[in-house]
């Protein structure tokens, strides 16, 4: 089918897959994909996280529940990407390099991707896309 003529929902539902596609493939020999939105919501907190408020974060950002999160959490711990001591979330150095080359690959694919498209594009992409995601989430917390 013509990407151009499918239904919105089609072409969003397979612009997600591929784009999760890439991903997987640049994290496969690492960690999850809940894994890795856990170490970015790491290396976003800015620093030290409480582990109850980093949790809560991870929990509404994954839309899983505490125990999942927390094991989320955990198993990067073990993987030595986080530390927990003292209840505390940091990044670890082996946590950064992991984000630095993901991060740093994933700038490459997204500049070839969307690096040739209008300005005005990426504004208006931005716009629906953060009006449908929070209608989303809305819909999330209505069922929850």
């Amino acid at each position: 089918m013509n990407t151009n003529t499918a239904p919105l929902e089609q072409l969003i539902g397979q612009t997600e897959k591929a784009m999760n596609a890439i991903l997987d493939r640049l994290i496969a020999d690492s960690v999850t994909e809940p894994q890795w939105v856990t170490l970015v919501l790491t290396a976003r907190s800015g620093g030290p996280a409480d582990s109850a408020q980093f949790s809560a974060r991870v929990t509404q950002a994954l839309a899983v529940d505490q125990a999942t999160a927390a094991d989320h959490i955990g198993q990067l711990a073990k993987k030595g990407l986080v530390s927990t001591a003292d209840g505390v979330i940091t990044l670890t150095e082996a946590g950064q390099q992991l984000l630095d080359r993901v991060q740093g690959q994933t700038g490459e694919i997204i500049q070839r991707l969307w690096g040739d498209l209008p300005t005005a594009d990426h504004e208006a992409t931005r716009r629906m896309l953060s009006t449908v995601l929070e209608r989303a989430q809305a819909e999330l917390r209505a069922g929850a």
